[in-house]
């Protein structure tokens, strides 16, 4: 299975993502955006794969979104989009693309709705939130939505 994850290893729902992708046994394709950042016909195709709106993706915390004025709703899609190819840290992460589709995962477990490898194990995020048992199931809770994503919660079902 092919999978790419637009990566930020000093974001935490970032290590997350990628550590759900690697529990299926897949390693997937990483691109570090900050290092290699997409360029704007590919922030194109990714946002219409995602069905976002460029403001929709933008990334308010840690970046120069207030300075750049980027709050006013004057700005278009084509502007917000010059703004993320001259400041990467503007792009939401982690986005991950699948067979199955793109997705800006945020919470880091909405990546398993477009895995289509199970989880081989139990998972638990960086901050002790438990998100897969230890059959590969998806734990439904608050945290998440209380939403299975149609895992079922037996041994390999």
């Amino acid at each position: 299975m092919s999978v790419t994850i637009y990566h930020n290893p000093a974001c935490g729902t970032s290590r997350n993502t990628l550590a759900l992708i690697r529990n299926t046994g897949t390693e997937p394709r990483i691109i570090e955006y900050l290092k290699t950042p997409p360029t704007k016909p590919e922030l194109v195709v990714l946002l219409r794969l995602m069905g976002m709106r460029p403001r929709e993706w933008l990334r308010e915390k840690g970046t120069p979104y207030h300075e750049l004025g980027l709050d006013d709703a004057k700005w278009s899609d084509d502007e917000i989009l010059d703004a993320m190819v001259a400041h990467p840290i503007l792009i939401n992460r982690p986005i991950v693309v699948t067979p199955l589709g793109v997705k800006l995962c945020r919470p880091s477990e909405v990546v398993l709705d477009i895995l289509i490898e199970r989880q081989r194990g139990a998972f638990t995020k960086e901050d002790g939130e438990k998100v897969v048992d230890e059959f590969g199931n998806r734990i439904a809770g608050e945290k998440n939505g209380g939403k299975d994503a149609g895992h079922t919660t037996t041994p390999g079902g």
